[in-house]
């Protein structure tokens, strides 16, 4: 099994941005989509899908649910973080919990 490719992730990131969380919505339509520098939602960079990308100031912001958590999640983003910085792109990383009582 080889790395994904960008057109096989296409339908997956429609589908993740379809069916976003509840604090991916919230994040969304509380902050991001009105923001004064544009962000796009479930961005395919290189092998993965970002939650919220802003090109112009090279960012990522990720909600991280209790999967992230685990020893594998943690593996699995520490080589995500690593690609992206690889990429000059600074990745923020915020829990559900935070989003739902420190979102001001």
């Amino acid at each position: 099994m080889g790395l994904p490719r960008k057109n096989n992730l296409v339908p997956l990131a429609y589908q993740l941005k379809r069916n976003a969380t509840k604090e991916e919505r919230k994040l969304w339509y509380r902050f991001l989509c009105t923001y004064p520098i544009p962000f796009r939602q479930q961005k395919i960079i290189g092998i993965y899908i970002v939650d919220f990308f802003c090109n112009k100031v090279r960012l990522s912001i990720e909600l991280d649910g209790s999967q992230h958590f685990e020893k594998e999640g943690m593996v699995k983003d520490s080589y995500r973080t690593r690609y992206l910085e690889l990429l000059e792109i600074k990745e923020l990383r915020f829990s559900n919990y935070d989003i739902w009582n420190n979102f001001e």
